[in-house]
């Protein structure tokens, strides 16, 4: 059974997302023949190359926040990442287009080295003092992934790169109804939107593995928007 993943780098529910899914798989008496294959979704396609700004002074812009509500709300996101075991800065983050990303992420699905790369990225734009929005911290992750630095660079230097197979997958996204990520997808009959807890992901995958048809859960868990606009339950 094949369960695809629509997720962004800059989303923190993402991120926290991803962890408890695999706590999820991990409790699923099948797990060993599932398939995960991890799909491009940008929560900011039309900010331009190269522009970036801190978190803070942007969720307080977004949110008509004060910078020091913003760091609440990224305090809160914090807590739930520790809970899952992950690492969080809550201060000295920056944000911008991740489309560079999703091409390289695409390259390293060719090589078998996805979630690798997936994982670094996650744990270096989140948790470390590393910017994913910086080409030569790109070409450092994705030689500690195990791809090869001379063909990362050739990627990131040719823009039309794996262009084609991110916008495809926004395209797939956009027919299957997810305006938010993160956006879990199993056998393409069983659909869950955000960050759940591991448990619902166990039983998602136990009702997708009986060949039950299409649902969408949503309820509370907390998504990224199209709008780039992230979801801070309780904040």
């Amino acid at each position: 059974m094949r369960v695809e993943i629509w997720s962004d780098i800059a989303c923190p529910w993402c991120y926290i997302g991803k962890a408890r899914f695999e706590k999820g798989l991990a409790a699923f008496a099948h797990r060993d023949d599932i398939e995960v294959v991890h799909r491009s979704f940008e929560l900011d396609p039309n900010r331009a190359k190269g522009d970036t700004g801190p978190v803070l002074e942007m969720l307080a812009t977004k949110y008509g926040r004060t910078l020091d509500e913003a760091r609440a709300m990224e305090a809160h996101v914090a807590s739930n990442a520790h809970s899952e075991g992950l690492g969080y800065r809550t201060e000295g983050r920056d944000h911008g287009n991740t489309f560079d990303i999703h091409r390289l992420l695409h390259l390293a699905k060719d090589r078998g080295l996805q979630s690798e790369l997936l994982d670094l990225a996650y744990r270096a734009n989140f948790a470390e003092e590393r910017s994913v929005f910086d080409a030569d911290t790109l070409v450092t992750l994705g030689v500690e992934a195990g791809l090869d630095g001379a063909e990362v660079r050739a990627v990131l230097a040719d823009d039309s790169a794996y262009a084609d197979a991110v916008r495809e997958d926004e395209r797939e996204a956009a027919e299957l109804g997810a305006n938010g990520v993160p956006f879990f997808v199993l056998d393409r009959r069983y659909g869950i939107s955000g960050g759940q807890p591991a448990e619902v992901f166990t039983q998602a995958l136990e009702q997708a593995w009986q060949g039950r048809v299409l649902q969408t859960v949503g309820g509370d868990a907390a998504v990224c928007d199209t709008d780039g606009s992230c979801e801070v339950p309780g904040a």
